[in-house]
């Protein structure tokens, strides 16, 4: 299951003109709160998906029913660049157990790069509900290579997979390259291109750069 938000007419789509927006990404604080407004948005959709329980609630005038979550989710983030969607989740679901995981390229002479992955830490993952969460979604390497990383903590009951902007061809590496089809993709916006150095066109560039600043 693939959710696109920018199909549907909201003020999400304001806010992921804003990350793109050359301009407005000179100022780093409104690019990680426009990805923290993104990941509210993201958590409040993906709210809808998950198992609820009627409850009472007493009030000073008598007792009320409420839905409410049977569990919390699992909020698992890729440093560093998903830290502020991580931010923005945590906002909804403010109970939520976090797992972080650090992936990035290391990148050779001849324009290649491979996947390094070099630090892991969260919860249990048996039978919980995983959301994952990553800017980007460009080849679709790092976010396959951290989920089956990931597994080692237990098996989710659905894992669902959160990107601010995907690739059609990183949605096509996930659908063949997950070890289950047991979860559900959301992104803000699909684009087309995918350059031969795997950076999305038109994509926004850096999202890790844009929000912290540029790395060494």
């Amino acid at each position: 299951m693939v959710h696109n938000l920018s199909n549907r007419n909201s003020i999400f789509n304001q806010f992921l003109a804003e990350i793109r927006n050359s301009e407005i990404q000179k100022d780093s604080m409104r690019f990680r709160r426009n990805l923290e407004r993104i990941g509210e948005i993201f958590a409040y959709e993906i709210s809808k998906e998950l198992e609820y329980q009627t409850t009472e609630t007493t009030t000073p005038l008598g007792v009320a029913e409420t839905l409410m979550l049977t569990e919390q989710p699992v909020i698992a983030t890729i440093l560093r660049a998903g830290l502020p969607m991580h931010q923005g989740f945590l906002n909804y679901f403010d109970q939520a157990p976090s797992a972080f995981i650090s992936a990035h390229r290391k990148h050779h002479k001849n324009n290649t790069f491979e996947i390094m992955l070099e630090y892991l830490a969260g919860p249990e993952l048996d039978g919980k509900t995983l959301i994952l969460c990553d800017p980007m979604l460009a080849s679709g390497a790092s976010l396959t290579m951290t989920y089956k990383a990931l597994l080692a903590h237990g098996t989710p009951k659905h894992t669902h997979i959160v990107t601010a902007i995907a690739s059609t061809e990183g949605i096509s590496h996930l659908k063949a390259n997950m070890p289950n089809n047991n979860f559900s993709l959301w992104c803000g916006a699909i684009d087309e291109e995918l350059t031969a150095q795997a950076y999305i066109v038109p994509g926004l560039g850096d999202a890790g750069d844009l929000a912290y600043g540029e790395k060494i």
